[in-house]
């Protein structure tokens, strides 16, 4: 066993022996050492009081740069267990240039998951993916990037997802994840419009039209890809909200919230 899963391990003794006195405490397990946020990978569990048995590995946003972790994040995972979902919200490390550390991070968490399903009330085949700009660019690059089937999430909800890396991108996060100047092999190989395919597991994608950070057209790609291969998906477009729905309130976040719950419940 390499010295990161004994660290995570050991995290997860320790927390477990808290968490019989304290249920409804966050369970935090670090995944990667480093000496900043950046340079972290951390794991943060909120166990659903009534379990359902899904569960949402949680992608922040922030461009590869930074992370809105808070909005994004651990208030999503609050969100979700209102709804019987077991969140786990994702601090993965900012790629610098190196593309592959966001999606190692996002596959180690998978993997934490499914060792501990048990444990956490989780079912190891309801486990799915969600993510928003950025982070909605790595939720899909987990669903459509899995070489095996153990590494691919039962679904995905992509809000105002980055999906492509190519002209209808954004053009901060293509930098962060691939440098300066990148191939265009390696922009094709993280466009994740151009990945999906009959395996893809099902999504929900929403948007507002009015979107000018991350254009609506990144949804709307994946979806059509989606249809091409016979992936069940769906779209919902919003009227309003720009980038960050009016900072995350207002009709536009409650309507893909409510929307997404009955999706995700219309599974099984």
């Amino acid at each position: 066993m390499n010295k990161i899963l004994c660290r995570y391990v050991v995290l997860v003794l320790l927390v477990t022996l808290v968490n019989s006195t304290a249920r409804g405490a966050p369970i935090t397990i670090e995944l990667h050492c480093g000496d900043s946020p950046q340079t972290q990978a951390v794991l943060t569990t909120y166990l659903a009081e009534e379990p359902s048995g899904v569960s949402v590995l949680i992608c922040p946003g922030g461009g590869y740069g930074g992370l809105a972790i808070d909005p994004e994040g651990h208030g999503i995972a609050r969100w979700l267990n209102q709804h019987g979902i077991t969140g786990f919200v994702l601090q993965y490390r900012m790629p610098k240039g190196r593309n592959t550390v966001p999606l190692e991070d996002a596959q180690t968490a998978l993997a934490v998951i499914r060792e501990h399903a048990k444990q956490w009330a989780v079912h190891p085949r309801k486990i799915g993916v969600m993510g928003f700009s950025a982070g909605g660019h790595l939720a899909s690059t987990v669903a459509t990037h899995a070489r095996r089937r153990i590494e691919r999430p039962a679904f995905s909800v992509l809000v105002y997802p980055v999906i492509s890396l190519g002209e209808h991108t954004h053009g901060g996060s293509r930098k962060n994840l691939l440098g300066n100047d990148p191939s265009n092999e390696l922009i094709a190989q993280y466009s994740n419009e151009l990945r999906v395919n009959r395996k893809t597991p099902p999504a929900f994608l929403t948007h507002a039209i009015d979107d000018t950070v991350v254009r609506k057209i990144n949804s709307e790609m994946y979806r059509d890809a989606c249809l091409e291969h016979g992936v069940p998906v769906e779209y919902l477009e919003l009227p309003n909200g720009g980038h960050g729905l009016d900072g995350y309130q207002g009709a536009s976040w409650d309507a893909w919230q409510e929307a997404s719950i009955l999706w995700i419940k219309g599974l099984w």
